[in-house]
């Protein structure tokens, strides 16, 4: 896939630690930790100097073991998380001169309701268990600046069906509903505001397989109608494998290889990254 268009998002050295850091490990030089961690003051380098480019209409997979910094990293692009360091530019706000980490609390605001979607692994972080799932969408459309309630409606049944959440089912709570359902509740109220951007985390853990696979047909089939562009987390390279156009692996907080999909499942050069394909087969 050869891009001569400017990428809708440019990550640049993003960082994130938990914890103030000292001197043997701020300057993250070769053994100063082990694995993200720093024997001396305890602080753990969650995210080391990432950075990357995503396209429009592209799936961009992170993957990577558990603790290997990205969920963080997404964590941090939504604002869920503060950004220790480093730069990330979106094309379609204030035509990517700005960069969104240092932007105000409002504007941050403004930038997880119109340009980001996110989808968590926990439902229960994005969604209102015991409001309906109607309610749901209409509280993203609110956050937006929407108040007209008809429209509204007829915003959260096009999303529904979108996402095939049966209309007999839409004004039960997520609370009542099994875990695949719960998902494709989140990933209307994510889409709810045609965001250009959608975050997905770890979407199809602790669910059945068969219920993966339609979850993983949706995202799919979602990607293509909408061309929207995505970052999908995940641990797991057959999830990579099925969505992503291109893949960024991570391991203690870096990324150790990048490349087309295709190209780090035929042939991996880092050895854990081998190992990830080996267990595939």
């Amino acid at each position: 896939m050869t891009h001569f268009e400017e990428p809708i998002l440019k990550v640049r050295e993003l960082s994130k630690k938990f914890g103030d850091g000292c001197d043997s490990c701020n300057s993250l030089i070769e053994g100063s930790l082990d694995r993200n961690y720093c024997p001396v003051c305890g602080t753990i380098h969650a995210c080391q100097k990432i950075s990357f480019d995503l396209y429009r209409g592209e799936i961009l997979g992170i993957v990577g073991e558990s603790g290997s910094g990205k969920s963080t990293l997404v964590r941090c692009l939504y604002f869920d998380q503060e950004a220790t360091a480093g730069n990330a530019y979106i094309k379609d706000y204030s035509d990517g001169q700005e960069n969104i980490f240092s932007v105000t609390s409002q504007k941050k605001r403004y930038i997880r309701d119109h340009i980001f979607g996110m989808v968590y692994q926990n439902p229960y972080l994005s969604l209102k268990m015991r409001f309906t799932s109607l309610s749901n969408v209409a509280e993203k459309l609110i956050a937006a600046g929407n108040r007209n309630v008809g429209k509204m409606l007829d915003r959260g049944h096009q999303l529904f069906d979108h996402v095939n959440l049966e209309g007999f089912r839409r004004k039960d709570a997520p609370a009542t509903f099994s875990g695949g359902m719960q998902q494709r509740v989140q990933i209307a109220k994510a889409l709810s505001n045609n965001p250009p951007i959608l975050l997905l985390d770890e979407v199809t853990t602790g669910l059945d397989l068969s219920v993966q696979a339609n979850v993983l047909d949706l995202i799919k089939e979602l990607q293509r109608e909408l061309e929207i562009s995505m970052i999908v987390v995940s641990h797991d390279l057959s999830v990579i494998r099925m969505l992503a156009d291109r893949t960024i692996v991570m391991l203690n907080g870096k990324v150790i290889e990048h490349g087309l999909t295709d190209q780090i499942l035929e042939d991996p050069q880092h050895p854990y990254t081998q190992q990830l394909v080996h267990s595939l087969l």
